[in-house]
C-alpha cells in the first residue's frame, strides 16, 4: 500500500478545475519542520541518538501536470464532440416527415346545403379543425410569435440558450420551462411527446433539438407556422387556431381582429389558466404582454397598440354547447352518419378523426318551416302528442327538411314504422290506373259487411256511386274497398304500387314491410286502408315519385364530401339515380285526382293559390272507437311533404288539448300547410303536367249529375232498391275487421216505403249461404 502524499501539493480536484478554466494552480507550500525529538533520547532520538538510528526517509511522489492538462483538454474536447458528432449522425439518419404527411384528429362538420353548420362529429380528444396559412391573419401570426418565438423567421428551428437551460434544469432540479421555438414546441406535440424529467427528458429534448434543426432546414417558415397553429391546443376543448376561433369568439378565425388574435396567442402559455371567463386579469397581462411584444418585433405601431381594447368572449357554456349537437339537428345528424357509413364506403375511424365536410341537402329555409310549423301547432297539446315531419324533393330525392323529433339523442319518429290510414288508399288508384280503369270508374259508397261487422266511412260520409277520383277526395273507405277487390290481385297490386313508388321493403325493425305474415308473404284486404306499417320519410318519398310524374329517386341526405385536403370524396350532383317505377299517365293521372283534396281538407289549400296534390289519412285506435296515428301527406311539383301526428307509445287515444279526436285534416294538416308555405315562400308557383288518358278519362271527369234516389245512373227511370255488399267471412286482418275469402255479393236492402216492387227484387234481403 503507497502512503499518501505528504508533499502539500495542489490537490487533484483543484488541478482539474485550473485546467478546465485556465487558471495556474495553487502553488505549493512548503513543507513544514518535523516536531523536535522528545528529550531525554531513547528509541525515538534522532540518528546521534544513543538508541540507534533515526526514522526512515518519506518517499515523495510527483504530480504530472502536464499530463494532468493534456487529460483535462481531451476531456472537455470530447464534451463538445461526442454531442455534435451524436448530433451529426443522428441528423443524417433521421427522417423529417413533410408538410401534410403527419396527421391529426380532426372534426367532421356537418353542413346544411348553404354551407351553415348542422352538427360536429368530434373526435375523442377534443375539437379541431385544420386551416391553411392562408385562412389565419397576418396579425394574428405576428402575435403568436410575439408570444412564443419572436425570430420564428430567422432562428434554425431551436434555441440554443433554451436548450441549456432545459439541461441545466433537468439534471440538477428547477423550473421545467418551456422557451422553446415554434418548431420545437410542433416537433414536442407532433412526433416526440413530452417527457420532462430526467434521463427521458434529456433524450426527449435532443430528439426534439434535431427534428427541428433538420425540419427548418427542410420546410417552409409557412408550412412549419400552419402545423402549428393547427396542433395546440387553445382551451375549452379546442386544438388549432380554427376551433379557438369558434370557441371563444364563434366566427371564422379568418375574421379575428388584432385584439382577439392577441388573446388567442396569450392562451397558448396556460389555455385553461388564462381562459377570461376564469382568470380575467391574467388574461388581460398576458394579452397586454402580447401587444407589448408585437410593437417590439415592429408588427404593430404604437398608435395601434393604444387602440386596443380587451375582447369579450363567449361564455364557456355557450361555447360547449357549440360542440353538442342539439334538437332536431341531433336527428339529421344520425342520418348523414348513418348514409355515410353505409352507402359511401367510409369507415367510422374516418368519419370521427378525419376532419370531413360533410354537405347535406337539407334547406334551411324548408328545415326552420318544419321546425316552425310543429311549434306552432304542437304546443299546448298533450305532452304525449308526438308529430314527424319529412319534405323531398321529387326532382333528386334530396331531403329538404327533417323533423323526427325534438330530442337530439331520442327516439326517431320519421324512422318509426307507422299505420298510415286512408293516405295508402293513394297506391290502390295507381294500381286501378295501371290496369286501365280511368277516374272516371264508378263505385259504389255504401257499406260493405265483413264477417257481419260492417266497414263504413268516416261519419257516414258517402257519395252514393260516384266516380273513384271523388271518392278518393271523400276518402270513402267502402269505395276503395271495393276498387281493391277488382284488381287483378287485389291487395298484392296495391302493395307492389306502394313498394314501386318508394314505400321500403324492409326497414329496421320490419323485415317484411306490407306482408300479413312478415316474412315476404302477401297482404291482406286491409292494406288499402292502410292497416300496414310505413316510415314517414318512406310516404315522402313515394308522394315525391307521384310528384315526379313517375320517376322514383332515393332519398338521399349527402350531397357531398370533401376531405380536409379538400378532395372531393362524394358529389350526389355527379349520381343519376332516377327510375322510372310507375308510367308517367298513371302517376300524374294520380295526381289530378289529388288536387282538390287539400282545399276539401278543412281548407288547407297552399298560399298565393300554389297547386298541390294531397292525401290525408287517420288510423283507429283498435276497436276504441278513438283514433290512433293521423297524418297529412302531399306535394308541389318541387316539394312533397308528409306529416305524421301521433303519440309517444301509441296506446294512447290521439286527442287534441280540447278533447276533440285529431283527423288528418286537422292537426297534421296544418303543419303540413304551414311547413309548405314557408319552405316554398319565394319561389315561383308551378303547375302539374296535364294528364293522358287512361280508361277514357284524362285527370278527374267532371262531376256527373246525381240520379233520383233509386234509379240507375246508367237507366235513369229505372227504379231500384238500395244495395250492400256483403263480404263472405273468414280471416280477421284487424281488430274488428277480418278477410273474405268467397267474392262480395250485393243485396237488396229493401224498398223505400211506398215504392213499387221491382220484379226479381226479394222484398226482404236473403244473404246467401258461405260457400
Amino acid at each position: 500500500m503507497l502512503p499518501p502524499v505528504r508533499d502539500g501539493g495542489p490537490a487533484p480536484l483543484d488541478v482539474v478545475r485550473a485546467a478546465m478554466d485556465g487558471t495556474p494552480p495553487p502553488k505549493p507550500q512548503p513543507p513544514k519542520s518535523p516536531p523536535p525529538p522528545p528529550p531525554g533520547g531513547g528509541r525515538g532520538s534522532g540518528p546521534s541518538g544513543p538508541s540507534g538510528p533515526g526514522p526512515k526517509p518519506t518517499r515523495q511522489f510527483h504530480i504530472n501536470w502536464k499530463l494532468v492538462r493534456r487529460l483535462s483538454i481531451a476531456g472537455v474536447v470530447a464534451m463538445i464532440l461526442l454531442p455534435l458528432v451524436t448530433f451529426g449522425m443522428a441528423y443524417m439518419i433521421v427522417d423529417v416527415p413533410q408538410p401534410g404527411d403527419i396527421r391529426t384528429n380532426q372534426v367532421s362538420t356537418i353542413l346544411a346545403s348553404d354551407g351553415s353548420e348542422i352538427a360536429k362529429i368530434v373526435p375523442p380528444e377534443g375539437n379541431r379543425v385544420d386551416v391553411g396559412i392562408d385562412k389565419i391573419p397576418e396579425h394574428v401570426r405576428n402575435a403568436v410569435m410575439a408570444a412564443e418565438d419572436r425570430d420564428f423567421y430567422t432562428n434554425p428551428g431551436f434555441s440554443f440558450t433554451a436548450l441549456l437551460r432545459a439541461i441545466k434544469n433537468n439534471l440538477v432540479g428547477g423550473d421545467l420551462q418551456g422557451g422553446s421555438t415554434i418548431t420545437q414546441q410542433y416537433v414536442k406535440n407532433a412526433l416526440v411527446g413530452d417527457e420532462r424529467s430526467g434521463i427521458g427528458g434529456l433524450i426527449r429534448k435532443a430528439k426534439e433539438l434535431v427534428i427541428s434543426t433538420k425540419m427548418a432546414s427542410e420546410w417552409s417558415k409557412d408550412a412549419v407556422m400552419q402545423a402549428y397553429l393547427n396542433m395546440i391546443y387553445f382551451g375549452r376543448g379546442s386544438y388549432g387556431i380554427a376551433a379557438a376561433a369558434k370557441s371563444y369568439f364563434d366566427k371564422p378565425v379568418d375574421q379575428l381582429t388584432v385584439a382577439e388574435g392577441a388573446l388567442m396567442a396569450a392562451l397558448i402559455q396556460r389555455p385553461s389558466g388564462l381562459d377570461p371567463a376564469v382568470n380575467p386579469q391574467g388574461a388581460a397581462d398576458r394579452w397586454n404582454w402580447v401587444l407589448d411584444g408585437m410593437v417590439d418585433m415592429g408588427a404593430l405601431s404604437a398608435q395601434e397598440r393604444a387602440g386596443q381594447v380587451f375582447p369579450p368572449t363567449v361564455p364557456p357554456d355557450q361555447a360547449r354547447q357549440a360542440n353538442q349537437t342539439t334538437g332536431p339537428n341531433g336527428l339529421i345528424e344520425r342520418q348523414v352518419t348513418k348514409e355515410l357509413l353505409d352507402l359511401f364506403d367510409i369507415s367510422e375511424q374516418a368519419l370521427n378523426t378525419e376532419g370531413l365536410q360533410v354537405t347535406t341537402t337539407i334547406d334551411p329555409q324548408a328545415q326552420q318551416a318544419a321546425e316552425n310549423a310543429v311549434s306552432k301547432y304542437m304546443d299546448g297539446q298533450d305532452p304525449d302528442m308526438r308529430t314527424a315531419v319529412v319534405s323531398i324533393d321529387p326532382h333528386d330525392g334530396a331531403v329538404k327538411a327533417y323533423y323526427g323529433g325534438s330530442d337530439a339523442n331520442g327516439f326517431d319518429f320519421a324512422q318509426a314504422g307507422l299505420p298510415t290510414g286512408s293516405s295508402f288508399k293513394v297506391f290502390a288508384l295507381v294500381a286501378a290506373l295501371q290496369q286501365g280503369i280511368g277516374l272516371g270508374y264508378q263505385v259504389d259508397s255504401g257499406p260493405v259487411t265483413v264477417n257481419g261487422i260492417k266497414i263504413s266511412n268516416v261519419e257516414g260520409e258517402g257519395c252514393g256511386t260516384c266516380s273513384i277520383a271523388e271518392a278518393l277526395k271523400r276518402s270513402l273507405n267502402t269505395s276503395y274497398y271495393r276498387l281493391m277487390l277488382k284488381l287483378e290481385h287485389g291487395p298484392e297490386d296495391v302493395a307492389k304500387a306502394a313498394h314501386d313508388a318508394g314505400v321500403a321493403e324492409s326497414f329496421p325493425g320490419v323485415e317484411h314491410t306490407l306482408s300479413e305474415d312478415g316474412k315476404g308473404g302477401p297482404p291482406n284486404n286491409g292494406v288499402v286502408l292502410g292497416q300496414y306499417q310505413s316510415r314517414v320519410i318512406d310516404m315522402a318519398s313515394a308522394y315525391a315519385t307521384l310528384a315526379a310524374s313517375g320517376t322514383y329517386h332515393k332519398p338521399h341526405f349527402v350531397q357531398k364530401v370533401v376531405n380536409s385536403s379538400g378532395q372531393v370524396l362524394f358529389d350526389a350532383s355527379s349520381q343519376d339515380n332516377g327510375e322510372q317505377r310507375i308510367d308517367k299517365a298513371v302517376a300524374d293521372n294520380v295526381t289530378s285526382a289529388m288536387q282538390p283534396i287539400a282545399g276539401w281538407s278543412r281548407g288547407h289549400n297552399l298560399a298565393g293559390g300554389r297547386a298541390s296534390a294531397a292525401k290525408t289519412g287517420t288510423n283507429q285506435l283498435g276497436d276504441t272507437g278513438d283514433n290512433r296515428d293521423a297524418w297529412m301527406v302531399g306535394y308541389t311539383p318541387s316539394l312533397s311533404t308528409a306529416v305524421w301526428v301521433g303519440t309517444s307509445d301509441g296506446v294512447k287515444p290521439l286527442k287534441t288539448a280540447s278533447g276533440g279526436p285529431v283527423y288528418g285534416s286537422g292537426l297534421p294538416s296544418d303543419i303540413w300547410k304551414s311547413t309548405m308555405d314557408g319552405a316554398l315562400k319565394g319561389t315561383d308557383n308551378e303547375t302539374f303536367p296535364k294528364p293522358t288518358e287512361i280508361g277514357g278519362y284524362a285527370g278527374v271527369p267532371q262531376a256527373p249529375v246525381a240520379p233520383p234516389p233509386g234509379t240507375l245512373p246508367n237507366g235513369p227511370g229505372v227504379s231500384v232498391m238500395p244495395s250492400e255488399t256483403v263480404i263472405q267471412p273468414t280471416i280477421e286482418v284487424a281488430p274488428g275487421i277480418t278477410i273474405p275469402i268467397g267474392p262480395p255479393t250485393t243485396v237488396p236492402i229493401g224498398p223505400p216505403p211506398g215504392a213499387p216492387v221491382v220484379p226479381g227484387v226479394p222484398e226482404v234481403p236473403v244473404a246467401p249461404p258461405p260457400p
